[in-house]
């Protein structure tokens, strides 16, 4: 018995031991490749809200450097561009916001274009598709810019609203 137990255990030890190249091998040759084409267009911002922006150096350092992003065709172009941008969105997060938009509501966006832009950059660092990421980023900083459009266009007066006379 104990024979029999011993060559089991041996049999184990050895067949647990054996790797499977299947799983071993990584996958080679599959390059990944930063689909740029694919970028949403930048939405327009309205002209009153564009003269507002226009004197907001943070936001307009911050949009050319959006512009750099669009230009990227590689994974390269991808990982300088998302580096400055995360530079620039941290002076635009601590500089001072123009009153009608310096509101939660394009703090909160400001805030989710942050973190996709964190996913692009952990995408890059991973080697994992950027192009998904990238889009996500695009689409968040596009809302963005649509609620600067919704505050200038829905500019309600609130002392009407509050004056009980």
């Amino acid at each position: 018995m104990r024979k029999l137990l011993g060559l089991l255990i041996v049999f184990f030890v050895l067949f647990g031991c054996k790797t499977n190249e299947e799983d071993a091998q990584e996958p080679q040759g599959t390059e990944l490749v930063f689909e740029y084409q694919r970028m949403p267009e930048k939405l327009a911002i309205n002209p009153e809200a564009t003269e507002i922006v226009k004197d907001w150096k943070e936001f307009t350092s911050f949009a050319a450097s959006i512009d750099v992003l669009y230009k990227a065709t590689n994974n390269e172009d991808l990982s300088l561009a998302i580096d400055d941008l995360i530079e620039k969105e941290k002076k635009l997060a601590e500089g001072t916001y123009p009153e009608l938009f310096d509101t939660f509501q394009v703090k909160s966006r400001q805030r989710v274009l942050k973190t996709y832009m964190y996913k692009v950059k952990a995408s890059i660092l991973e080697n994992q598709e950027t192009t998904t990421p990238t889009i996500e980023m695009l689409e968040a900083y596009n809302a963005m810019r649509k609620q600067f459009n919704v505050i200038v266009n829905s500019q309600l007066d609130k002392e009407l609203i509050l004056d009980e006379n």
